[in-house]
Parts: C-alpha cells; structure tokens; sequence
C-alpha cells in the first residue's frame, strides 16, 4: 500500500510536535522515520494509525484520504515498544484475540494464528504464556498478533528498545525477513542510525517535527542533504573543520590551511565547516603544501586499520589510516581528500554547498 502524508502538521497546545511533513512512501516498502528523540516521529506514526488526530494536513492509503478514520477502519497493524502482550492467554491466544474481536470463525482463527506463529518461527511454542518467553520470543508474538489480521500497513514504535544488543541484532534481521515475506508496507521508527541503515529501503530522517531528507540509507550516508544529516548518521561521527575559503585554500582560525579543492558554487569569504568522513583521508608519504599536515596525537589498532586521532588548527579529528605506517602519537603527517565523503556547509544555516 502506497502512503502519502501531505503538509501533515501536529501542534500540541503551543507545542509542534510535528510540522509541514510531506512525503511519499511506496507500496511494499520497509521505511524508518529516524531521529533523536522528541523529534515527532512516533507522532507521525501515532497519526497513521489514527490514534492522534492531526492538526493539518492529510494522509492517503492508495488514494484514499483516512485523516480522519477511526484506527479500526485503516487496516493497520501496531507492534509496541513494550509488545503489550496480555500475560494471562497463551500464545495462541494472544495471536488470536485481533481475530475474534472481529468475529472470525474459531477454525478459521487458529488456520491463520498457526500460519503465523510459523512465519515468526514460534509455531512450537503456541500453549505458553508471555512470562515464559525471551524478550525476542515476546516480540516475535507481538509481530504475529499485528500480522494475522492482514494489515495494509504495520507500524513498529520502537520495537527492539527493550532488547539486548544481540537480541537487536537477531530481531533486526528477522523484522526484515518477515516483511520481505509478507510484502506489507511497513514503517519502524527509531533512534538508532545502525538499526535504519541495516534494514530499511528508505529513511525519513527527522529533527524538530521537520523532514531532513529522504532517501536510500546509503545516498542519506553518502549524499547528506544538510549539516544535521551529515552529524546524525556516521560512527564516529563527521569530522568538522571550521574555517573559511580563501581562493583554493580552506583556512582555520589560526591560520592553518590547505588546498582540498573546491568548486566555484562554494562561497568564498564565509564561514564554513569542512565536513570529512573518518575513511576519507588519505596518507600521503611525501609532503606537499596542497596537503593538511596534522599532528598524531593517539592511534587505535583496528586491524588492518588504524583509528587515529590528529588535529589541525587546534581542532582534534579522527581518520581511518593504514596499519602499514606504524603511525604513534607526535608524528606529523600529510593527509588529502577523497572525493566521497567530504562536504561543505554554512556554519550558520547548515546549508550545504558541496
């Protein structure tokens, strides 16, 4: 099922939760609305499933505007943070109860609960009771419950907050194996950039109730449409270089520069932060005056990597450098750029220029 929100607007009392949100999302799709926290996305999800009225703006279901449907009529399936299981039913019962409030025959209910339990893998589990099961078990069965009533669309408030890290790991994985089984257009919100990455076909990427960007995980990765998508997804973070551009020279504040090369679009003059992913550096054995000549000032081994930590310009950034240097705390180095990874924006608006 397609779903469109369109200028989707949210104020509680003086408060906007949410503002202005337009965005298209295709039939099919896994999608992560994706932010820190208190930036509207379970907001969003709270008013597609018809939960939150909204204040403006409207929502379609393949075409059809169901703003201001009743939750029972959208044809939605919900997956809680805490699963919400009732503890006194059994697994089959838990699976079947969506089905018998809405009056299918018994044999009918179980044919559909035990298809289920087999997609979620706990189809040899159906007579236990919720404290009988794992924290991913618990969710497998909230997944099942939402599912057996055939929704046009599942939402996942945070489904995997309450589990360990490999739990995560593990119900991560299994989320997007359900859904490409199921071919139900789903949304999952939550705060973990690794989590959206992994499993999405698209993120809607949020902050303040106002849509950053949208897009594949990797174009959001590799083609940030502002300062705040460029911060938010990376481990570890972007590296920015404060500074200005004078002619082909990227200068810091106590005079250090080099010449990573800018296009004439990037003004000239005004302050800026040079953006530069930690793999986007290059060690460069013989010196130049184009180069950014950095001190080391400590150095992890990762392997056939190196993290190390340098600075420029009194500023410390971190840069994933080859092994092979045997690179240790004082050594000065030369480092350019590659041509991926590496940004300009407005100090001020954030803007990005390159």
């Amino acid at each position: 099922m397609q779903v469109i929100m369109e200028n989707l607007t949210k104020h509680f009392g003086q408060t906007r939760a949410v503002q202005d949100f337009t965005v298209t999302l295709h039939d099919g799709e896994l999608v992560c609305l994706l932010g820190p926290s208190g930036c509207g996305k379970s907001t969003v999800l709270n008013m597609l499933s018809g939960i939150v009225p909204v204040t403006a703006g409207k929502i379609y279901f393949d075409g059809e505007d169901v703003t201001r449907l009743p939750p029972e009529q959208r044809g939605i399936g919900l997956v809680f943070q805490n699963y919400a299981l009732y503890p006194h039913m059994t697994v089959m019962g838990n699976i079947t109860f969506p089905l018998e409030i809405q009056k299918v025959p018994p044999r009918e209910r179980e044919r559909r609960a035990r298809e289920m339990a087999e997609l979620v893998h706990m189809g040899d589990l159906l007579a236990r009771k919720p404290r009988q099961l794992s924290g991913g078990q618990q969710q497998r069965v909230a997944i099942a419950r939402a599912l057996v009533k055939n929704p046009r669309l599942l939402l996942l408030d945070e489904p995997l907050s309450n589990l360990d890290a490999r739990l995560r790991l593990e119900m991560r994985e299994e989320i997007r194996r359900i859904q490409k089984e199921t071919r139900v257009t789903t949304i999952f919100v939550t705060h973990d950039q690794e989590e959206a990455m992994s499993i999405s076909d698209h993120i809607v990427l949020m902050k303040d109730g106002i849509l950053q960007q949208h897009a594949a995980p990797q174009e959001l990765y590799n083609e940030p449409a502002n300062q705040f998508v460029a911060d938010f997804l990376g481990n570890p973070p972007i590296n920015n270089l404060p500074g200005v551009i004078e002619g082909d020279r990227f200068v810091m504040s106590d005079g250090a520069r080099f010449s990573p090369g800018f296009s004439d679009s990037v003004p000239r003059g005004v302050p800026v932060n040079l953006a530069v992913r930690a793999e986007s550096f290059v060690l460069e054995p013989q010196p130049r005056d184009s180069f950014l000549r950095a001190r080391v000032d400590s150095v992890y081994q990762m392997g056939k990597e190196e993290m190390a930590i340098l600075s420029f310009g009194g500023v410390p950034f971190r840069a994933y450098l080859s092994a092979d240097y045997g690179l240790k705390a004082g050594d000065p180095v030369s480092l350019s750029l590659k041509n991926r990874g590496v940004f300009v924006f407005d100090r001020q608006t954030g803007e990005r220029y390159q």
